[in-house]
Parts: C-alpha cells; structure tokens; sequence
C-alpha cells in the first residue's frame, strides 16, 4: 500500500500547537514507513519536540494514531456526506457518488485511510475514534436505508446489511487498487468496478432495472 500523505506535510513545532505538529508528523511517518513503522519518540523528533513532549496530550503512541484515524474518520464523513447530497440527483445515483468519493478519500488521503483500516486500533477503547467512524458508516446507512425504502417492505432486506454489503465493496476495490507494488491487471478504473458491482447488487434487489422480488404472501 501506498501511504504517502495526499496534503502537504507540516514539520514543525509552533508554539501552542504542539497537538497538531504531532499529527502532522505521525501523518509524514505513516507516508514514509507505514502505519507501524515508527514510534512515537520519532513523531516527536519529528515535529522537532523533546521525546517527553508527546505526553502532554496522547498517553502512548496508540492514542496518538487514535487522534490520526479520528481526524481521518471526520474528513472522511464529511466527503461520504457531501457526495450523498440528501439523495439528489437520485437515490442509486446519489449511492454510486458515496462509492466515489469512497475511493477518493482512499486515493486521495492515504495515510489517513491506513490510520483508519490498517492499524488495528481498538475503536472501543476511544469514544472519539467510536463516534467518528460510527458518523461515517451512518452515511452510507442512511443512503442504503433511503435506496431500499420503494421495495416491498416484506421483501426488504436489513438496511444496516445492504449499507455493510456498499461499505465491503468500497473498501474491497479501494484496497485492491491501492496496492502500489502490485496493482491488479483489470481493464478498468476502481470507479468503473465498484459502479458495476453496485449495478449488479442493485438490480438483484429490483433497483437498477432489474425484476423486483414479489411479496411474500
């Protein structure tokens, strides 16, 4: 996986913002060696600090990568919500754009999607970091529960289940193409595939032209 950090690292303590100086290093650190390449004494060295600096505000390293993949869960929701748009143009459009910009933030922000996924923070042990990713699935939710809501409601499958199956696809092709030293020999880009599945997904449920399910007697 590529993590090199989309946004121009800032290096640096600045008197006040000791706080942001560390994430913006941890950031440049996940960009050069991974999410678990380095520890915390680096991010301090980093960010031009003394190695007790950090201590002020995250009690260990894992709370410092909490405070990363929390920021990242924030941005990440945020862009999730701004493609969703309250379902304009449609529904199924407005789901495939949530796919989009999925695969935009993975591209487009790596070290913060490494922070998030690849880190194996325990999100329990961090309300923040709970309540960041929870607001960033409840998009997706919110626009599967809103796509499915015409079918029979006897037919209807779990909207927390079809908003899973949208979060798995994304994540899945995200993860394949984001892959630098062995990207996967497929004729088309990562958009093209996840609208594909998504079409497919759709039309299984009677969405996207498909045949809809009949009413259970």
């Amino acid at each position: 996986m590529s993590w090199k950090h989309g946004g121009p690292g800032r290096r640096g303590y600045h008197h006040g913002n000791l706080r942001e100086a560390l994430i913006q290093s941890a950031l440049s650190l996940i960009g050069e060696k991974g999410p678990a390449g380095f520890t915390i004494a680096e991010a301090a060295r980093s960010a031009g600090v003394s190695p007790a600096a950090p201590y002020r505000h995250f009690r260990d390293r894992e709370e410092l990568m909490a405070d990363v993949a929390r920021l990242g869960f924030e941005r990440f929701a945020a862009d999730l919500e701004k493609a969703w748009h309250s379902g304009n143009p449609s529904p199924l459009e407005a789901v495939q754009n949530v796919g989009r910009a999925y695969l935009a933030f993975a591209r487009n922000e790596p070290a913060y999607y490494a922070a998030m996924f690849e880190t194996g923070l325990p999100r329990t042990a961090n309300a923040a970091l709970d309540q960041s990713a929870d607001r960033a699935f409840e998009v997706l939710h919110k626009a599967t529960k809103k796509l499915i809501e015409k079918l029979p409601e006897n037919d209807r499958p779990p909207s927390h289940m079809v908003a899973l199956h949208m979060w798995s696809m994304s994540h899945g092709i995200a993860s394949l193409f984001g892959r630098a030293k062995c990207e996967p020999r497929i004729p088309v880009s990562p958009e093209e595939l996840l609208e594909a599945a998504v079409l497919i997904y759709m039309r299984g449920l009677g969405l996207a032209g498909g045949a809809p399910p009949s009413a259970s007697p």
